[in-house]
């Protein structure tokens, strides 16, 4: 961790906006709740005024009505203050890029799929500015991830193997793939910064999952310390045993009261090559939303609850995050042993 100024950061939210293509002329809504981080408000709002955008700056009150702060990880229905009230809601759609600085954010809410319809393009930010400086985007990475969207659009099968003992096949017809690249560049485009990473939406997946030490469970922010199996057939998760984390598991879902918490949900393989996957272990946990561990380039990261493409709202949203995986598409590797299959 380092000690940056707000000249450095706001560099980088500058540098960030031109990634989303701010021009002059643009409405660009800094989105912010009174907990948001005030230097990052300052530098979303400097960082648009100095590219020519007409700024403004919405402070909304906090609060998600679900799930409770210890599990929230942004599978809610977004904030109350905003889901409540169309005037907020009307700004949002009429700006041409939100900077959303908020803890809740609408990652999986309906009414973010409203304000992308207008066109509006969202950028949401909830990392250490260590983070964002560390993973900024360049335009390479979305080249890199749309070939990795291509590469699932046309392939039948992803399998993913690893030397702990998974082994899962997932079919990919009607997957939906999409991506995350850092920046929203195009209309009606919600991305995070930092993120690079290739993901799908699968309905069937069938086999083992085993996580080993040293896999991330997220969103509680801890390392595997003992192997895990997870059984899963027709895309649910039949049994999970192991040592403690298993019993974290079980009980998470157990306690979630969700129908939806043993389904699988968005899966696929990061690309950032910047990311540091002991990120994790070096920040209080309400620093950082671990975007080093979901986007470091030869994971392999799947999720569990919510699935828009098969209506199943969730707000048991667990990503986990593992190194060492092998996965394929249509038998030819694009993640080998946990790194990145290049050129």
């Amino acid at each position: 961790m380092f000690d940056f100024s707000s000249v450095d950061v706001l560099d980088a939210f500058t540098r960030e906006l031109q990634l989303c293509k701010v021009s002059e002329g643009e409405h660009v809504v800094v989105l912010s709740e009174p907990g948001s981080r005030g230097d990052y408000v300052a530098a979303a709002f400097g960082a648009a005024k100095s590219l020519g955008a007409h700024v403004v700056s919405a402070t909304v009150p906090g609060g998600s009505p679900a799930p409770l702060p210890s599990t929230h990880t942004g599978a809610g229905p977004g904030l109350v203050s905003v889901l409540n009230d169309t005037a907020a809601q009307e700004l949002l759609k009429a700006a041409d890029l939100v900077v959303d600085l908020t803890r809740e954010g609408f990652i999986h809410a309906p009414l973010q799929q409203d304000i992308l319809k207008t066109g509006t393009r969202i950028i949401f930010v909830c990392d250490a500015p260590d983070v964002l400086i560390r993973n900024l985007p360049s335009e390479q990475d979305k080249v890199r991830v749309q070939e990795g969207v291509d590469r699932v659009r046309t392939s039948s099968v992803m399998r993913v193997t690893s030397e702990a003992g998974t082994d899962l096949t997932v079919q990919l017809a009607d997957s939906h793939p999409e991506f995350q690249t850092g920046f929203a560049d195009d209309p009606g485009r919600w991305d995070h910064w930092p993120s690079t990473m290739v993901l799908c939406w699968p309905e069937i997946s069938d086999g083992r999952i085993v996580l080993a030490e040293g896999d991330i469970l997220l969103p509680f922010k801890e390392y595997v310390q003992r192997p895990v199996t997870l059984h899963v057939a027709g895309g649910h998760i039949q049994e999970v045993t192991g040592g403690a984390e298993a019993k974290l598991l079980n009980t998470f879902f157990e306690d979630s009261h969700d129908k939806w918490a043993r389904s699988l949900s968005h899966m696929g393989w990061g690309l950032m090559k910047s990311a540091d996957w002991f990120a994790t272990a070096m920040y209080g946990k309400d620093e950082l939303m671990g975007m080093d561990a979901r986007a470091f380039a030869g994971n392999f990261l799947w999720s569990t609850g919510p699935h828009p493409h098969l209506q199943r709202d969730s707000y048991a949203h667990l990503d986990i995050a593992m190194r060492g995986c092998t996965v394929s598409l249509d038998g030819t590797d694009v993640v080998t042993g946990g790194h990145l299959v290049e050129g």
